[in-house]
């Protein structure tokens, strides 16, 4: 285990107590937690942690036989830290908090800030050094650092990595190490065609039908899948092929767990105090309280230490509506509202804009992303805007739920729901969005994306090729939850691996290059991304022809050069030679169809005026059609 000789950059001081008293102590976890140190020449391990309301804190483990005898931890300062050097502990042994409460009930707890933590269902914090690991992505983070995120492309490839594919060793879990899916992800998602990873349930937890979202251990990757440094080899090596990772990151919530942040001390101090603001009813967890500087600083520092120590590329925030809104889940009489009467969380809002004004400061490589389902404004754009949240991006569930309405409808339906199409469209420009068809989407009895389609076997495999096609043109972001691919029939579970052996069947096979063909399409057409958030990047051709449920538009390059015609026929209805204006002269050539043998690989535009244009196409639209055509010009 490397030692660090100097005692100052790792035991705890005044100062350190100070900033973390005031929030703003970024870096507190190279103090906080196990870490290697010398004392009086002496090799062992640091100790610090945070209880203010303890009688007593002990630090137990292998190293001492778990006797708390002698190994009484010293308050650093009046705020709650403690801290003990332990000479002789060594990397590999596990250890516990033990803290005797104000009642003297004698509780243990597991590290808040531990890099790892055994495997479930035990639950001790683990010593280990995750310093030394030799990075090669310095060109990406480079690279990453240089870019305006929001005029490139991100198609995110949403992965839960241990039911993604599962290997025959023995064990009930099948799990497979962060080294050896590494390359099996990164070669996967490179040849389909995505740019990012969104990785499910990393930091460790104790229940895996929470998928991740109840967290006990922010600072550790969970051991179900390896050590930190195999999770650090398995960033290391996506960024070598290209590949960004993005962690769903949960500073909302935490579950209620003996060994985890709830009631520390013995006193609420992770979470608030009244339960009406600290837990959710819904989902039988704590909610952080934020207005400790001491617990917003644990969670900046937290998303900040992912970002460092792990560089990686972006973090989702899970549930941020149940952080804004006081009300959130809670019947009338059972919430608090704010010190102005209102339903807005003051302290969260204050934390989130804190969160992200320095999260894009100190890492400008990396996103951040909202997955909030309200209408709650500003919550994408410049942090050092006072009115903003500062989100990079915002997952669209508007867009989701609207766009899913209308796909599950039978044809005939469509037409009278047209407005589920278009409507995004009114507010696409608000914030910075990500059109999502997320985990959540395919689970609970909602069925699979194919499970959702109407129609016959081959219906549904040709309205999904619709939904996806209407995807890949309409303004905004990319993500897709693993499987939806290929089109999997069965509803997604943790405890399994994907259906792999449908890519023996034909259909499904067709339906992962076609998805393969929308996700390259999008990256290599500047026009899908690089003018998402610019209403000059879009163009209806028509929106209006409901009684076809037809929809047609253009996305503009800002070149001039490499535009698209989408010409999208949500209908079994083949027509033939229907007419679409265009807004420049010219020939057009097919990049994208639902069965392009058997489609007008080119076009040219004729006089004719059609949807308030001089010039039109003729286009003969299959069944279900998808019909993509690049052109050049500059469109006015």
């Amino acid at each position: 285990m490397a030692v660090n000789k100097d005692d100052e950059k790792i035991f705890l001081t005044e100062v350190d107590a100070y900033l973390y008293g005031q929030g703003t102590h970024y870096e507190i976890y190279n103090k906080m937690g196990a870490h290697a140190a010398k004392k009086d020449g002496v090799e062992g391990v640091y100790f610090a942690t945070w209880a203010p309301a303890a009688r007593e804190v002990y630090v137990v483990g292998d190293f001492n036989d778990w006797k708390a005898y002698g190994y009484d931890m010293k308050p650093v300062s009046d705020g709650g830290l403690y801290d003990l050097f332990v000479p002789g502990a060594i990397k590999g042994q596990l250890y516990k908090f033990l803290i005797v409460t104000q009642s003297g009930e004698a509780i243990f707890k597991a590290d808040p800030y531990a890099n790892a933590a055994q495997l479930r269902p035990e639950t001790a914090s683990k010593i280990v050094d995750i310093e030394g690991y030799d990075w090669t992505d310095a060109a990406w983070i480079k690279q990453k650092a240089a870019e305006i995120h929001e005029n490139e492309p991100y198609s995110i490839y949403e992965c839960h990595i241990g039911s993604w594919k599962k290997i025959e060793d023995g064990t009930e879990d099948g799990y497979m190490n962060y080294r050896k899916i590494a390359p099996l992800l990164a070669e996967y998602v490179a040849d389909m065609g995505y740019t990012h990873v969104e990785l499910m349930g990393i930091a460790e937890y104790p229940f895996d039908g929470s998928w991740g979202y109840q967290v006990t251990g922010y600072y550790a990757p969970t051991a179900r899948y390896g050590t930190p440094q195999d999770f650090m080899y398995f960033v290391d090596y996506m960024h070598s092929r290209g590949i960004g990772v993005i962690l769903d990151w949960v500073p909302a919530h935490f579950p209620k767990d003996a060994h985890g942040l709830a009631n520390f001390d013995g006193s609420c101090v992770y979470e608030y105090a009244d339960t009406r603001k600290g837990e959710h009813p819904d989902w039988g967890t704590k909610v952080f309280d934020y207005s400790k500087n001491e617990v917003s600083n644990f969670l900046i520092a937290n998303g900040l230490f992912w970002l460092d120590k792990y560089h990686i590329d972006g973090l989702r925030v899970d549930a941020v509506a149940s952080m804004l809104y006081l009300d959130y889940g809670r019947t009338e009489g059972n919430w608090v509202p704010n010190k102005y009467g209102g339903n807005g969380n003051l302290e969260a809002i204050s934390f989130l804009k804190h969160f992200n004004a320095v999260a894009h400061k100190k890492f400008p490589h990396a996103v951040t992303i909202a997955e909030e389902s309200t209408a709650w404004p500003m919550v994408t754009g410049d942090p050092d805007d006072g009115e903003c949240l500062g989100f990079t991006f915002k997952w669209n569930m508007g867009w989701m739920h609207d766009f899913l309405e209308y796909m599950k409808l039978d044809p005939y339906f469509r037409k009278f729901n047209h407005g589920k199409m278009t409507f995004s469209l009114m507010y696409a420009y608000s914030e910075n969005f990500v059109l999502v068809l997320s985990h959540d989407e395919v689970v609970h009895l909602k069925c699979s994306m194919l499970g959702k389609m109407p129609g016959d076997r081959e219906q549904k495999f040709a309205n999904l090729k619709l939904a996806y096609a209407y995807m890949c043109g309409h303004p905004g972001k990319k993500l897709l939850f693993m499987g939806q691919e290929f089109a999997q029939w069965n509803e997604w579970s943790e405890k399994r691996a994907l259906d792999w052996y449908l890519l023996e069947d034909e259909s499904h096979k067709d339906m992962q290059e076609f998805t393969k063909k929308c996700m390259h399409l999008y990256k290599e057409y500047p026009c899908l991304y690089a003018t998402d958030y610019s209403p000059e990047g879009f163009r209806w051709i028509n929106a209006s022809d409901k009684d076809n449920s037809i929809f047609s538009f253009v996305r503009i390059s800002p070149t001039g050069k490499k535009n698209l015609l989408f010409v999208l026929n949500f209908t079994p209805v083949a027509r033939e030679k229907f007419r679409v204006g265009m807004p420049v002269k010219g020939k057009l050539k097919l990049v994208l169809g639902n069965n392009e043998s058997e489609q007008q690989k080119t076009l040219s535009t004729v006089v004719g005026d059609c949807d308030g244009y001089k010039n039109s196409v003729l286009i003969d639209l299959l069944s279900f059609g998808v019909s993509v055509y690049e052109f050049d010009g500059v469109v006015k």
